[in-house]
């Protein structure tokens, strides 16, 4: 059975930096209830399914 996630959980995870609203990985992987390295991976391996400003990186 799937666990309900308030609104006010998910909410309080996004940020407004530079006036674009963030979610930080770890807090979207938590969401999904897995890792965030495996979160990032399957963004990589499926980039053509998500819109192409829905993830960025800073750093090397």
């Amino acid at each position: 059975m799937a666990n309900i996630v308030s609104v006010e959980n998910i909410t309080s995870k996004i940020f407004m930096i530079r006036g674009i609203k963030v979610m930080l990985d770890r807090d979207l992987a938590e969401l999904y209830g897995v890792e965030t390295k495996r979160l990032k991976e399957q963004v990589r391996r499926n980039i053509s399914r998500f819109p192409e400003d829905f993830m960025f990186a800073f750093g090397g």
